[in-house]
């Protein structure tokens, strides 16, 4: 079994710390394309945390006196981090907001390298018991969104015998996670926040986890994270249409709703070693590990 495949069932304990991964000064490092001292830090993305990791690993067997640190924390801690001037590179599980890279070319003095590394469909996860097959958009909005009207599976004409209660148990993000960010723009709209009373996971592994023990419950995690012990949920774009399940196939033809790109964002232009990494990880090795890891490579978007 390849050595990237253990990587699947990472958790962030076994990566090493935010405060490890971006660490150190910042004098040597403004201007500059390459990482100082020899080590390539990367934080952000909890969605990619798996991935990256996995990637750090293989990349030791290439170029042996590489050093890749990694933590997860969220897009926006990896992209503030970016800004900051304290990392070489930032992961993201959505785009930078214009005014996020205005705040980065002000600080770093240039604007930041966005490298697209892959395409996940962000799967909608209910316990494994629940009898519902699909699911629209709209609907969605309704159980996540602030004034939505849908409480209960009984709301979906699902009789989810599991769940005494009836209600339907919302699992999200923290608001510092990319994925909470894409959700709610592809979901509710930027005009519409979340409903109160969501149990809040700090990571992608979290939030199926969960769902996988709590019968009345929904929830969002990229499509690497499924478990045996959860349903992906088919998704429709419109109320009535057929819903479409998060697969590869979907994910690279656009027939799934809410499928997104992934990021690797650096400073400015990398140098040396930094841009050595880089182009590994877009290039066969690297983007065979995406695939194996569940998520789409760029060469087959």
């Amino acid at each position: 079994m390849p050595a990237y495949r253990s990587f699947r069932t990472l958790t962030l304990g076994v990566c090493l710390s935010v405060c490890a991964a971006c660490g150190g000064s910042k004098q040597g490092q403004e201007g500059s394309g390459s990482p100082s001292g020899g080590v390539i830090r990367i934080t952000g993305s909890d969605t990619m945390v798996n991935l990256i990791q996995a990637w750090a690993e293989n990349y030791k067997t290439v170029r042996p006196d590489a050093t890749v640190q990694v933590a997860g924390g969220g897009s926006g801690v990896g992209i503030a981090g970016l800004i900051d001037g304290i990392l070489d590179v930032a992961s993201s599980s959505r785009e930078m907001e214009p005014d996020e890279k205005a705040r980065a070319k002000t600080r770093n003095g240039a604007e930041p390298s966005e490298f697209r590394v892959g395409l996940d469909a962000l799967a909608i996860y209910v316990h494994g018991g629940n009898p519902i097959d699909a699911i629209s958009l709209e609907e969605l909005a309704e159980i996540y969104g602030e004034g939505g009207k849908v409480l209960k599976w009984s709301d979906l004409g699902i009789q989810n015998t599991g769940c005494a209660s009836g209600e339907i148990i919302r699992v999200s993000r923290q608001n510092n996670s990319g994925t909470f960010v894409y959700f709610r723009e592809a979901v509710l709209g930027r005009e519409r926040e979340f409903k109160l009373g969501s149990i809040d996971q700090s990571g992608s592994k979290d939030v199926v986890t969960l769902v996988s023990r709590t019968p009345c419950a929904i929830g969002y995690s990229g499509m690497a994270y499924h478990i045996p012990e959860v349903k992906e949920v088919k998704v429709a774009k419109k109320k009535g249409e057929a819903g479409i399940g998060p697969t590869v196939e979907t994910a690279v033809n656009g027939s799934y709703p809410i499928a997104r790109p992934l990021y690797l964002y650096t400073r400015v232009a990398p140098e040396g070693a930094l841009k050595e990494f880089i182009d590994w990880t877009l290039g066969p090795e690297g983007q065979k590990i995406v695939q194996d890891i569940g998520y789409v490579p760029v060469k087959q978007e």
